[in-house]
């Protein structure tokens, strides 16, 4: 009677029997709930998917540069930077991105130099960094014969940076610093000219090139000194175990640099004060402030031979110079800082 009246109420509804069990039985044949995949897997499944594909860049392409290239040859460390390169892209196909790498310069002949590409050099720190001589003699004294000689391509790459600060009692001494300059402070492609006596004396002077680097240093106080490394217009005597001479140290601003307060050497106010000149702008305690100076200072510096090579006309050594910091434009007492570190160069007669 029941099924009667219902199929009578829907006259649409033609097999109200069979559809009813039907729908009853699909969802008894359901089951349990699916199971979703969260954000969580999703992205592990990703990176492992991504690190896959980075390793098999590497594989293809890094690894078999790396494989190719011989012990001691001239393109050994042209190859290093590409292969790092390879390594570090497929890294990044992989999704890491926070990886960091720091590798040493690595030291380089004056031929090994020659064999590198600009890609090679870029980004890798050697364009800072000075050739080395493998060859030749230490005896420089019995194979540099006397005469005149140009002093080529002469380079000059610091390995250290004193500052000399009170350390109590009055006594000065230089303490370590930490370097917050770029690898942009290596002097290159200097010349001069080279006069080597008959009993082994040596007058050098440096003539051009880029003879001049502004660096700054920090002390462990957290001060920063500011300085312009430079060895221009060097000149030295000695014999060939060691010489040493002044040269001179520019003023790290220039005459047109202007101060917060518009003064400078060469333009800009003549005081910070809109008083005429003579008034109180011009006190004994303001006085550097507002008379800027550009003047040169001095530094010293000595150098010592440690391998020369008869053949090639390659020399290098080792220097020390202590030379002024900033004074900004006079208005300050400069610091000496000392540095050390390596120098190479060519002879030709």
């Amino acid at each position: 009677l029941t099924l009667s009246i219902a199929a009578k109420t829907n006259p649409w509804r033609t097999h109200p029997i069979t559809h009813t069990s039907r729908m009853h039985s699909e969802y008894a044949n359901f089951g349990a709930p699916k199971r979703r995949c969260n954000f969580a897997t999703v992205s592990i499944a990703i990176n492992v998917a991504l690190l896959l594909v980075g390793a098999a860049v590497y594989m293809s392409s890094g690894a078999q540069e790396l494989s190719m290239v011989a012990p001691r040859q001239t393109r050994v460390f042209a190859s290093k930077p590409n292969a790092m390169k390879n390594i570090a892209a497929g890294l990044a196909a992989a999704g890491v991105s926070s990886i960091g790498f720091l590798g040493a310069s690595n030291a380089l002949t004056f031929d090994e130099f020659q064999g590198l590409s600009y890609m090679d050099v870029k980004g890798s720190g050697m364009a800072n960094t000075c050739p080395v001589l493998n060859s030749g003699t230490n005896d420089v004294k019995g194979s540099l014969k006397p005469g005149s000689y140009k002093f080529d391509k002469f380079c000059i790459e610091p390995t250290s940076f004193q500052v000399k600060e009170d350390v109590g009692k009055g006594k000065k001494e230089f303490i370590g610093v930490k370097l917050m300059t770029r690898l942009t402070y290596t002097l290159d492609a200097m010349s001069g000219s080279l006069k080597v006596g008959n009993g082994g004396s040596i007058e050098f002077k440096e003539e051009d090139g880029i003879d001049y680097a502004p660096t700054t240093v920090q002390l462990p106080g957290g001060a920063r000194v500011p300085f312009l490394f430079t060895v221009k217009e060097l000149d030295a005597k000695g014999d060939v175990s060691s010489f040493s001479g002044e040269f001179s140290v520019p003023s790290y601003r220039g005459s047109t640099f202007l101060d917060p307060k518009g003064r400078g050497a060469a333009t800009g106010y003549d005081t910070a004060v809109a008083i005429p000149a003579g008034g109180a702008g011009d006190e004994d305690a303001l006085g550097k402030e507002n008379n800027k100076s550009i003047k040169p200072l001095a530094g010293k510096a000595q150098l010592s031979i440690a391998k020369y090579d008869p053949a090639t006309g390659e020399i290098a050594g080792v220097f020390q110079s202590v030379q002024p910091s900033d004074t900004d434009l006079g208005a300050k007492v400069p610091k000496d800082i000392k540095v050390q570190g390596l120098w190479y160069a060519q002879l030709q007669q």
